[in-house]
């Protein structure tokens, strides 16, 4: 009987979710329907959330990276949007002038091109074979100083008696070691602490690959600068 009670709730939280959510592709946690018939390039481009996204990989040619087989922890563009005013700022106080127009065409080429493919992770990194315990994943950019990238699911019970669990999909940059592994977490300079963001949405199937899609309080590129 509680089996059936705890399938119902589940039905209607996503219903919930489904019906009050303006963003079409979101439902908390995970997809209604994983597998959609589309490269992950064209799935991405069908969404206007992810139209900042996409005009940064056709700059970096990184279309056909994109549709391999790989997992792409896609950004929207609140997290691209609030890249750009980051890089506008600073380069404003650069020159003085808070006049000056900067884009996504104003950022350096090799830096877009590079820093996307932090987010790009060979093979499939779907919920079945991630753990709460984690593991540090190798993107394909490769090795950065003093950086790394850890993924795990976060658990939760906030969802009451009824669910045992929830369990999200957790991206995480690691500076130097793990602030885990820390026995006085509070020591930890603000530019070295981790940062870890869950995903909204997990596990959407494209005919090439796997989308998990940032949250919205994720900047791109794990950015930290001054916003205006």
């Amino acid at each position: 009987m509680k089996n059936i009670i705890v399938s119902l709730l589940i039905l209607v939280m996503a219903g919930s979710l489904l019906s009050c959510n303006k963003d079409s592709y979101k439902v908390d946690g995970g997809t209604h329907n994983p597998k959609v018939d589309m490269t992950t390039y064209d799935y991405l481009k069908s969404k206007p959330q992810f139209s900042s996204l996409v005009h940064l990989i056709d700059r970096a040619g990184l279309k056909e990276t994109v549709n391999g087989d790989i997992t792409f922890f896609a950004c929207t563009n609140y997290s691209v949007d609030e890249f750009v005013k980051a890089r506008y700022n600073r380069r404003a106080i650069e020159l003085n002038n808070e006049n000056i127009i900067y884009t996504l065409d104003s950022l350096p080429l090799q830096e877009v091109k590079d820093s996307l493919k932090m987010y790009m992770f060979n093979g499939n990194l779907g919920r079945d074979q991630l753990t709460v315990e984690g593991k540090f994943y190798q993107n394909l950019l490769g090795p950065i100083p003093n950086a790394s990238f850890y993924i795990n699911l976060r658990r939760t019970q906030d969802y009451g008696s009824y669910i045992n669990h929830v369990d999200y999909i957790r991206f995480t940059k690691v500076i130097g070691t793990r602030d885990e592994t820390e026995r006085d977490q509070t020591t930890i300079p603000a530019k070295d602490r981790d940062m870890g963001y869950d995903c909204q949405t997990t596990g959407i199937i494209t005919n090439t690959g796997t989308i998990h899609v940032m949250s919205n309080f994720h900047r791109l590129f794990f950015n930290t600068e001054p916003l205006p």
